[in-house]
C-alpha cells in the first residue's frame, strides 16, 4: 500500500504545491463531537431525506424544492414523520411542489422511525452519530445500510459529510486513488473491502495526523 506521503505529494503536484493544496483542504472543516451533539434530531432527518432524494437526481432541483419538503414534513420532526398515515404519503406523491417518488417519500417515514430507535438507544440521534469513532466509520455506513432506508452506497457518505462529520466519500476519484494505492481493486461495497478501506484510512491518519475528510479530499485530488 502506498504511503500517504506519496499520495499527498502527487496531489500537491497536481494542485500547484503544498500551500495551494492546504488552502483547498481548509475549505473542509469537520465539526467537533461537541458541535455534532448539539444538532437537533430533525436536522439529521432532513439531511438524510435530502440525500435519499438527491441519489440519481439533479441536486439543484432537490435543493429548489426542499423548502416545500420542510413544510410538508413539518420541519422533519421525527415523531411527526414516523407516525404519518399511509394516506398522507399517498397525498404527498401527488403534490407537484415535491419530488413525487413514492418509495423515497416512504423512506423518509421509515428513517424517522429509525432515528427514534437510535434516540431511544443513545439519548438522541445526535449522540448516535457524534459518538461513532472515526476509526470505524465504515461500521456506521454498514449500520445505516442495514437499519435505515435507501442510505447505502454514497448517499449516507454525502449526508454525513454535509452534516460535518469527519468522514470519507468514495467518489469515483477516491476509488481510483484507492486502486492506485493498492487498497482495493474495485468500488468497495462488500464488508471485506470496506474494512480494507477503513484500515488504509486509519494508517494514513496515523501517518499524517489528518482526519478522514481531509485524507479523502487529498485522495480525490491526487488523480487525473
Amino acid at each position: 500500500m502506498q504511503t500517504f506521503e506519496t499520495i499527498y505529494a502527487r496531489a500537491a503536484g497536481r494542485k500547484g504545491g503544498s500551500q495551494a493544496l492546504q488552502a483547498l483542504l481548509a475549505r473542509t472543516k469537520p465539526e467537533t463531537s461537541t458541535a455534532l451533539q448539539k444538532i437537533p434530531d430533525h436536522r439529521w432527518l432532513s439531511a438524510m431525506s435530502k440525500s435519499v432524494f438527491q441519489a440519481g437526481f439533479v441536486w439543484r432541483v432537490v435543493e429548489n424544492k426542499w423548502p416545500a419538503f420542510e413544510q410538508v414534513f413539518k420541519q422533519f420532526d421525527p415523531v411527526s414523520v414516523a407516525y404519518l398515515p399511509d394516506e398522507a404519503i399517498d397525498e404527498m406523491a401527488t403534490n407537484t411542489d415535491l419530488i413525487r417518488h413514492y418509495k423515497k417519500l416512504l423512506a423518509t417515514r421509515n428513517n424517522a422511525s429509525f432515528l427514534l430507535e437510535v434516540a431511544e438507544q443513545h439519548g438522541s440521534a445526535s449522540s448516535y452519530f457524534a459518538s461513532w469513532p472515526q476509526s470505524n466509520f465504515t461500521g456506521l455506513l454498514i449500520d445505516l445500510k442495514k437499519r435505515a432506508t435507501r442510505l447505502g452506497g454514497t448517499s449516507a457518505q454525502y449526508c454525513l459529510r454535509g452534516m460535518g462529520m469527519n468522514s470519507f466519500i468514495m467518489s469515483g476519484d477516491v476509488v481510483k486513488a484507492l486502486h492506485i494505492a493498492k487498497v482495493v481493486s474495485q468500488t468497495p461495497t462488500s464488508q471485506r473491502d470496506l474494512k480494507a478501506v477503513q484500515a488504509a484510512f486509519n494508517s494514513w491518519s496515523e501517518e499524517s495526523g489528518l482526519g478522514l475528510s481531509h485524507i479523502s479530499r487529498v485522495l480525490a485530488m491526487s488523480v487525473d
